[in-house]
């Protein structure tokens, strides 16, 4: 199970992706341009993960981004299957306005809506039920995750299909052995990352702990025939500066949330990685890559 929660979520209540007050509060308005940045980065693999749906969901009439942030993946839906109405929904207006903006610029705004507000409860507000609903990083920053996706069920039209993205693998942008301190760093800074995300989710509102079985938990939820596939993002060495500036964002965010918990040894390491000015950070290093892997688990509704 990976979380990657420095790099790919969206917002669900009205709050922002990684860290600041408590540590795991997360203002998602602030975090808009790297969420953009990201999930373009990663669009070649959203691409195939929509193209897995699309031999399932063959001409959805509404399809409901949960958790949309900026809209990125929501205009990939909208690409898609043009001939499907996509409903961005969000609790943060700020991302929904670039949201919005996005479909304009796209040229799907036509058929392209926004909804802002607390999930899942906000989902009540749907016109009608929806043919295909996604929740990609979404469900996660939910307290009762079970109940959100009996909730996203209940949106669903008979046969309608939910579409969960929560696991995968952790990023990795560097060799086990970096050259410059104690190999297996990325390996360490993984296991703070899930001491953080236990964090957030204990101080969720509500939060509930729950097995990750997410098929399991898809047919609690009164769904029917659990698909799940995993999608790879591989971009090898040498990367673009796009991907350059992913990986400094992502070890600058981890600095920022985790180093407290790290070795001096380790921290050094970290500061070296993200300097500009050291031939061995991620802004001038050859051997940065980026390889990710994501898991999306389906089920649909009984007609």
């Amino acid at each position: 199970m990976a979380h990657d929660h420095h790099h790919d979520h969206r917002s669900t209540h009205s709050h922002s992706h990684d860290h600041a007050r408590s540590n795991t509060d997360i203002d998602w308005a602030e975090m808009a341009g790297h969420l953009e940045s990201q999930a373009e980065l990663f669009a070649p693999l959203y691409e195939s993960a929509l193209g897995w749906l699309g031999q399932e969901v063959t001409e959805p009439g509404l399809i409901v981004d949960v958790g949309s942030g900026p809209g990125v993946v929501s205009c990939l839906f909208a690409e898609t299957f043009p001939g499907a109405r996509v409903l961005a929904v969000d609790g943060s207006e700020p991302l929904l306005d670039r949201a919005r903006a996005r479909a304009e610029r796209q040229g799907v705004a036509d058929r392209f809506g926004v909804l802002a507000g607390e999930l899942p409860g906000v989902l009540d507000q749907l016109d009608y039920p929806a043919d295909l609903l996604w929740a990609g990083h979404s469900l996660h920053h939910m307290g009762d995750q079970r109940a959100a996706l009996t909730a996203f069920g209940e949106r669903l039209a008979p046969g309608g299909t939910l579409a969960v993205l929560e696991g995968g693998l952790p990023s990795r942008f560097l060799p086990r052995d970096v050259g410059i301190g104690r190999p297996g760093l990325q390996a360490r800074l993984d296991a703070l990352q899930e001491k953080w995300f236990e964090q957030m989710r204990g101080e969720l509102p509500g939060s509930v702990a729950e097995s990750e079985d997410w098929p399991a938990l898809l047919n609690s939820a009164g769904l029917k025939h659990t698909r799940t596939r995993s999608f790879l993002l591989d971009l090898p060495a040498p990367v673009s500066d796009r991907a350059r500036a992913y990986a400094a964002e992502i070890f600058s965010r981890l600095r920022d949330s985790v180093t407290d918990d790290l070795d001096a040894e380790d921290q050094a390491v970290l500061e070296r990685l993200l300097d500009p000015a050291d031939p061995a950070s991620v802004h001038r290093r050859p051997d940065l890559f980026v390889l990710g892997v994501r898991t999306v688990h389906t089920a649909v509704r009984p007609a």
